[in-house]
C-alpha cells in the first residue's frame, strides 16, 4: 500500500487545457477524500501550459520536499511551429497579431537555424509567463497591458532534431502557414514558446508555437504516465 502521508512520486500525462494546478487539485481532492483527511501536501515538479500535454510529476506528503530536485531534471519535447505569423504569447492562447513572409526559408536554413540553439544560449522568457516581476507574476502584468521587463536567463539545450518540415505557401486568406515540428532536450527553465519567437526571428519571419508535448523528464517517459481519470477510476486504498 503506498503511504501519501509519508510520500510518493505520481507521472501523469497531463491532459490538453488542464493547468499544471488543476492536475495538483484533482489529484489532492481525490486522495483527500480516499483517505478521509482533511489535508495532505500535493505539488507539481515542473508547470505545463495549459495547452501543452505530457509528462508532469506530482508529488505528495514528504516527497514535496524534493520537488527543486526532480524539477531540475533534463526535459525532452516536441513541438510544433506554424512560421509567418506571431501572437502575444508565443502560442494559440492568443490570436495572430502579426504576419511574416515565409517564402524565403528552405528546410536546410531551418536545419541551419536550430543548431544555432544549441549548447548553453540566453533567453528572454514570454511575458505571458509565471516568472516574477517586483513580487507580480508576468502573466498578470501582461494581461492588463502592462509592460513586462524580463531579463535574459542561460539556459541549456541539449539537442534540437527536425522531425517535420511542411513550407507550403500561405494561402490567400492566411489561413495556412508553413510549420515545423521539431525535438528539443533541454535544461530546467527552458520556455519552448520563446524558443519558438527566437527561430522565427532567427529565420527574418514570426513564428509560434501550435502543439507542445512533454514526451521525458529524467528517465521517464510519457509512455510510463498514466491518465488521470485511469488513476482516479483504479485507484483504491
Amino acid at each position: 500500500m503506498i503511504d501519501f502521508q509519508e510520500g510518493t512520486v505520481l507521472y501523469f500525462d497531463k491532459p490538453l487545457r488542464w493547468t499544471s494546478f488543476d492536475v495538483v487539485n484533482k489529484v489532492r481532492w481525490h486522495l483527500c477524500r480516499k483517505l478521509g483527511m482533511k489535508r495532505l501536501k500535493v505539488g507539481h515538479a515542473g508547470t505545463l501550459d495549459p495547452l501543452a500535454t505530457g509528462v508532469m510529476m506530482v508529488c505528495t506528503g514528504r516527497m514535496t520536499k524534493r520537488i527543486d530536485e526532480l524539477q531540475a531534471q533534463t526535459k525532452e519535447y516536441v513541438a510544433t511551429l506554424r512560421l509567418g505569423a506571431t501572437t502575444p504569447s508565443f502560442d494559440l492562447e492568443h490570436d495572430i497579431d502579426a504576419t511574416y513572409p515565409t517564402e524565403h526559408i528552405t528546410r536546410e536554413q531551418v536545419e541551419q537555424v536550430l543548431q544555432q540553439f544549441t549548447g548553453r544560449i540566453e533567453q528572454i522568457p514570454p511575458a505571458y509567463s509565471a516568472c516574477k516581476i517586483d513580487g507580480k507574476r508576468a502573466y498578470d502584468l501582461a494581461r492588463r497591458g502592462k509592460d513586462v521587463p524580463l531579463k535574459p536567463k542561460v539556459l541549456v539545450i541539449d539537442e534540437i532534431e527536425l522531425l517535420d518540415c511542411n513550407l507550403a505557401p500561405k494561402t490567400a486568406d492566411s489561413s495556412s502557414f508553413p510549420s515545423i515540428t521539431i525535438r528539443v532536450v533541454c535544461s530546467k527553465g527552458t520556455y519552448i514558446r520563446a524558443l519558438a519567437r527566437d527561430i522565427g526571428l532567427a529565420l527574418h519571419s514570426g513564428a509560434h508555437l501550435t502543439a507542445l508535448r512533454r514526451t521525458r523528464v529524467g528517465d521517464i517517459r510519457v509512455e510510463q504516465c498514466q491518465q488521470i481519470d485511469d488513476f482516479i477510476k483504479s485507484f483504491t486504498i
